[in-house]
């Protein structure tokens, strides 16, 4: 497994991570779980990202932590622990991190993200929106000082207000997903760049949509599914089109698109199993797509450069669609 360096952290990190929303109870077996972990560390990956958020993945991680070692670098977040979660309680912040790192089976956490700080409905977490003041930036300094967190990252799905997020200059990576993938390319212009010129370690999260591109739905596309704009779904013909062409499988084609642009430190796999997770590996050890095809690629992205107001945020591939804002 290649390594890349996460920013300026020091941390020299595998290009594939390993995502901790997968090995969660609802996913499959501990068995199952630990298996994926353990492989992981067998290919090379050394970095897990996991989050209170994600059901209990920090507290099967820590158990399979506490039977196969933990990993090199461990990130996870703040957000959602305990109910109710207040983001501008410090007290409240300081038992959701005691929390995680008895959960997590670990005395410090290698980066610690504020998870969604780009949405207040979500996670109000700011006194001050112009600064992004608040007890949360107080917690996080007095962890770091203590040796507790070693980095402070954020992690969020939108683009233009993580931009102002990191302009601010206070953190050192960042995690960016559902925004850099083979269809969707809002981080491209503007976040990717002004992250790299802070030195920030980047993360790039769910490369392939959570699903939207990790198999072909070529019927689902061609009825014209209700959910998928007139230009979506033109992208989608014509990026299974290319895929014809060229005999690649969309999940390879688009794992190894990920690790193409060389600002990205690495990128997230959330694999389920050992299966799912070689198949990952496999790709991004074929490296870099060819330049002709990801200018192919490129022309096909540009037809949607943002995502349009009404699209599902989670593509309704596979499952029934129940209207906007609720897929």
């Amino acid at each position: 497994m290649k390594t890349r360096a996460l920013g300026k952290t020091g941390h020299i990190v595998s290009e594939l991570a390993m995502g901790g929303l997968f090995v969660a109870s609802f996913a499959g077996s501990y068995e199952q779980a630990k298996a994926t972990v353990a492989r992981a560390y067998g290919l090379g990956i050394n970095f897990v990202d996991t989050a209170p958020g994600y059901m209990d993945s920090e507290e099967v991680l820590g158990r399979i932590f506490r039977e196969i070692g933990r990993p090199v670098i461990l990130s996870t977040k703040f957000g959602g622990r305990p109910a109710p979660f207040l983001p501008k309680d410090k007290g409240c912040l300081l038992r959701s991190f005691e929390e995680s790192l008895a959960a997590l089976n670990t005395d410090h956490i290698d980066v610690l993200i504020i998870h969604e700080p780009d949405r207040p409905a979500q996670y109000d977490w700011w006194d001050d929106y112009d600064e992004y003041a608040g007890p949360v930036m107080e917690v996080l300094d007095g962890l770091k000082k203590d040796g507790l967190i070693k980095h402070i990252g954020l992690g969020g799905t939108t683009v233009s207000e993580m931009l102002h997020l990191v302009k601010t200059g206070k953190f050192d990576v960042l995690l960016t997903a559902f925004n850099y993938s083979l269809l969707w390319r809002e981080a491209e212009s503007h976040l990717i760049p002004a992250a790299k010129a802070l030195g920030m370690g980047i993360i790039l999260g769910s490369p392939l949509q959570q699903g939207a591109l990790s198999k072909r739905y070529d019927e689902t596309v061609k009825a014209g599914a209700r959910w998928l704009s007139p230009h979506r779904q033109e992208q989608y013909r014509r990026l299974y089109a290319l895929l014809d062409e060229t005999g690649m499988d969309i999940a390879e084609m688009g794992m190894r698109f990920a690790i193409g642009n060389p600002d990205v430190s690495c990128v997230l796999t959330g694999a389920r199993s050992p299966g799912e997770l070689e198949a990952n590996c496999a790709a991004v050890e074929k490296g870099p797509l060819p330049n002709d095809i990801t200018a192919k690629i490129d022309e096909i992205a540009a037809l949607v450069p943002f995502r349009p107001f009404e699209e599902p945020f989670g593509m309704p591939f596979g499952r029934e669609y129940k209207g906007p804002g609720q897929a």
